[in-house]
């Protein structure tokens, strides 16, 4: 009987001592706080917090509701009708012109609300190449006039006929970090008013989408869902202010696949107010062509760095104005003004906020001494005034041609100049389908350096004509035919 109580009470003893010593071990080592009740380490913006396996989750309440309450009454749906003989190559069209009249293409895509009396900015491919245009906002349908594009920044600013329509809000993409949250607002697949949010990606992004001689590439990179009828749409920060306009995405299918792009507001707004009151982008030339720094350019440069920041100049125009205050090839940009340049992307990015007869201050390296020159601006002709575009257009051939500027002519190394190929329509040049951005040097030998050259030359010949000259991506070649 002894044996037995005394084996009770050591067993009850064991079960207190251990009982005590797993306390002790499970016991947290110094004084721990409740995340979910220190606000001091949450985000304004963050209602609170709840912990799960002891890790807190973060709750976002109203911030993208608000955002999206501001935004989506400024984006509208743009509907497009183009021909579409393009499509598919005819021999009864080329010889007779008959055949595939009639045949239309329907489009759609997105567009922002930029002032309140009408103006509207969207893509240069989404109205492209469209005989009209319908905006439709709030259910109500409106006819579209197109005020200006600039293909090398793919957009493209309309207007319609209304007032006190609700403009969006424009906040700035110089501000915009990478990681902070964007929502992507448009009309994919003909569904109207999609919301979409993501964070952005990246910054500065150089895809090679956009062609033409002096194409703008320094995209805003998302992973907030774009697809198909996006493009146009507004890409805006947790504010509901408007940060860029969705254009791409990059996608082996043709539907989302991770990540969109679109062009920050600061490039837009620039591109938006030189269309509307000259009817051209005023492109700032400097004479100078840079490349991101990499191992194989600090070889050929002899560029000793610690890290391969800035832009590293790896031609320059002779005789620019670059040239004259003594740039030279090899030398890295770090800054333009107070901006500090990080890339070939940056600087670009940079110089597109300028005009011609802009003055501007360049920071480089050169060996290990920084220095910095003062520099102006040039327009492509090689002055500093404002230039507007001059069309001819010439109905019998059905085409509209302008002579192309002395910058082009330098970067497409044609001494004689020439004469571009700027928008196709009905007729001879569509038959023959010679692409838009090709510049004509030459017809039957002789050269061409103003529109009316062609369409004089084109209409007095008979037999056999043979065109040459430069496709818009440098490549040279010839079209050949019989009248």
């Amino acid at each position: 009987m002894n044996n037995t109580i005394k084996t009770i009470l050591l067993s009850f003893v064991s079960a207190m001592v251990g009982g005590y010593c797993f306390y002790l071990v499970s016991k947290p080592a110094g004084s721990v706080k409740d995340s979910s009740n220190d606000q001091r380490l949450i985000n304004e913006r963050t209602v609170n917090t709840k912990m799960v396996n002891s890790k807190p989750v973060v709750e976002l309440n109203g911030d993208f509701k608000k955002a999206s309450e501001l935004a989506t009454r400024s984006v509208v749906y743009i509907k497009t009708v183009s021909d579409a003989k393009y499509n598919s190559y005819d021999m009864f069209e080329f010889f007779f012109g008959g055949r595939g009249r009639g045949r239309k293409r329907l489009a759609s895509g997105s567009g922002v609300i930029f002032t309140d009396n009408g103006y509207i900015v969207t893509n240069n491919h989404v109205i492209e190449d469209a005989e009209t245009i319908e905006v439709i906002h709030e259910k109500k349908s409106y006819k579209a006039k197109v005020i200006g594009t600039d293909p090398s920044s793919d957009i493209a600013v309309l207007k319609i006929e209304a007032k006190g329509l609700p403009s969006i809000t424009r906040g700035t993409s110089k501000k915009l970090s990478v990681g902070e949250w964007v929502l992507a607002i448009g009309n994919p697949f003909n569904l109207t008013s999609t919301v979409t949010a993501g964070i952005v990606s990246a910054k500065g992004r150089d895809i090679d989408l956009l062609g033409g001689q002096f194409p703008l590439e320094s995209f805003i990179q998302t992973d907030a869902a774009i697809n198909p009828g996006n493009s146009g749409g507004a890409l805006v920060n947790i504010k509901g202010q408007l940060v860029g306009i969705n254009t791409a995405i990059l996608s082996r299918t043709g539907s989302y696949a991770g990540y969109g792009f679109a062009v920050p507001v600061d490039i837009v707004a620039k591109v938006f107010n030189d269309l509307v009151q000259y009817g051209e982008v005023q492109k700032a030339f400097t004479g100078i062509k840079v490349s991101d720094l990499s191992t194989k350019l600090a070889q050929r440069f002899d560029i000793k760095a610690n890290k391969f920041d800035g832009a590293v100049i790896t031609n320059i125009e002779q005789g620019s104005e670059a040239d004259k205050v003594g740039l030279r090839e090899g030398d890295v940009i770090l800054k333009v003004n107070n901006d500090k340049i990080d890339g070939k992307s940056d600087f670009m990015e940079v110089m597109s906020y300028f005009r011609p007869g802009d003055k501007l201050k360049i920071t480089y390296r050169r060996g290990n001494q920084t220095k910095t020159v003062q520099l102006k601006l040039r327009n492509r002709e090689g002055t500093t005034g404002v230039l507007k575009r001059q069309i001819f257009y010439s109905k019998k051939l059905g085409v509209e041609l302008e002579k192309i500027s002395k910058a082009e002519s330098k970067k497409l190394q044609l001494e004689n100049g020439g004469v571009k190929i700027v928008k196709v329509r009905r007729g001879l040049f569509a038959r023959l389908r010679m692409g838009e951005g090709f510049v004509i040097t030459h017809i039957n030998r002789q050269p061409v350096k103003n529109p009316k050259d062609v369409e004089k030359l084109l209409l007095d010949l008979e037999g056999k004509v043979y065109i040459q000259g430069v496709s818009k991506d440098g490549r040279r070649g010839y079209y050949q035919f019989y009248f």
